[in-house]
C-alpha cells in the first residue's frame, strides 16, 4: 500500500507539478544505477531537498528523516506524517545514543532490501549555505551494507525555500549526482574511527567539488549553536542600550558584590 502511494504521489500528483512549476535541472543522471542498492549522500540546503531529489531520481527512494515530522496533532499533523510516509520517508530520533544505532538499523534493512537510502551527511540544514563536516554514519553504512555512496549536490534549493518560508519561490533548481564511490577496499573495518572519518570526508569533498560550497571543518549543529548564542547576546545588548538607567544599576550592583566602589576604589569587605 505504501509503495502504491508512494508511485501514485511521485509519479501523478507531485512529479509533474514540481516538473512545471520549478522546471529542476539533472546533471549525472548517467550514475544513478538501475538496479542494486546504493547511498545518496547529498548536502542539505533546504527542507525542499528531499522532495526535489526523489523526483529527480527515476528510482523509489528512502530518506531518514526527523521523527518530529511524523508525531504532530491534529489535521495538519497527520497530513504531513502521511505525506512524508508517502514519499518514503522513515522517523528517525536524531537525540545520539542508542537513537542513532537505531537509525543506522533502518538505513541497513532499506540497503539489505536492494533499495536507495538518501542521507545528509552533515546531519541537518545548512545554517548559512556553506557545507560543514560529515558525520560517519554514512560511511558506516555503506561499510556494513557494501553498497556505493553517490554524492549528491542540490543546487538553489535555499532560494527557492529558504529555512522558516514555508511556501516556496518558483525558481529553478537544479541535481548534480557524482560518480559512485566504491569503499569495498575498507571492508571489514566499519569499527575503525579513523577509516570512519576518511571515508567521510572524502564523501564530502566529493560534494564540495559538486556543489561549489565553501568547506567549514565543524559541524552544522555547532555553528548553529554559536548563531543562536551570538543572537542572544545581542538581543541582550540591544535590551540593556534600550534601557540604560537598568544597566546601570545593574553594573553598580556588580561592582558592590566585588567590593569596589568607584568614587574611593577598592574597598575590604569587613569580615
Amino acid at each position: 500500500m505504501v509503495r502504491l502511494f508512494y508511485w501514485v504521489l511521485k509519479t501523478v500528483i507531485l512529479g509533474p507539478i514540481i516538473r512545471l512549476l520549478f522546471r529542476p535541472w539533472v546533471e549525472g543522471s548517467e550514475n544513478i544505477p538501475e538496479t542494486g542498492a546504493a547511498i545518496f549522500a547529498s548536502n542539505h540546503l533546504s527542507f525542499s531537498d528531499s522532495i526535489f531529489l526523489p523526483v529527480c531520481v527515476p528510482r523509489r527512494m528512502t530518506f531518514l528523516a526527523k521523527s518530529d515530522y511524523f508525531t504532530g496533532e491534529g489535521i495538519k499533523g497527520r497530513l504531513t506524517a502521511a505525506f512524508f510516509k508517502g514519499v518514503g520517508q522513515l522517523p528517525v530520533d536524531r537525540s545520539g545514543g542508542r537513537a542513532s544505532e537505531a537509525a543506522l538499523r533502518s538505513g541497513l534493512k532499506v540497503l539489505r532490501r536492494g533499495e536507495l537510502l538518501g542521507l545528509y551527511p552533515e546531519g541537518t540544514r545548512s545554517p548559512d549555505g556553506r557545507l560543514y563536516k560529515g558525520k560517519t554514519g554514512v560511511a558506516r553504512m555503506a561499510l556494513e551494507a557494501g553498497v556505493p555512496v553517490i554524492p549528491v549536490a542540490m543546487i538553489d534549493t535555499d532560494k527557492a525555500q529558504p529555512t522558516g518560508k514555508k511556501i516556496p519561490k518558483l525558481i529553478r533548481v537544479g541535481v548534480r549526482i557524482g560518480e559512485p564511490l566504491d569503499f569495498s577496499r575498507y571492508e571489514g573495518m566499519e569499527g575503525d574511527r579513523f577509516v570512519l572519518r576518511s571515508i567521510t570526508d572524502e564523501i564530502m569533498y566529493a560534494m564540495m567539488e559538486l556543489s561549489g560550497q565553501e568547506y567549514v571543518d565543524m559541524y552544522a549543529t555547532a555553528m548553529k549553536d554559536r548563531i543562536a548564542r551570538e543572537k542572544k547576546g545581542k538581543a541582550k545588548e540591544a535590551q540593556q542600550a534600550a534601557q540604560p538607567g537598568r544597566a546601570v544599576s545593574e553594573l553598580e550592583a556588580a561592582l558592590d558584590a566585588e567590593g569596589l566602589d568607584d568614587d574611593n576604589g577598592p574597598q575590604r569587605r569587613a569580615s
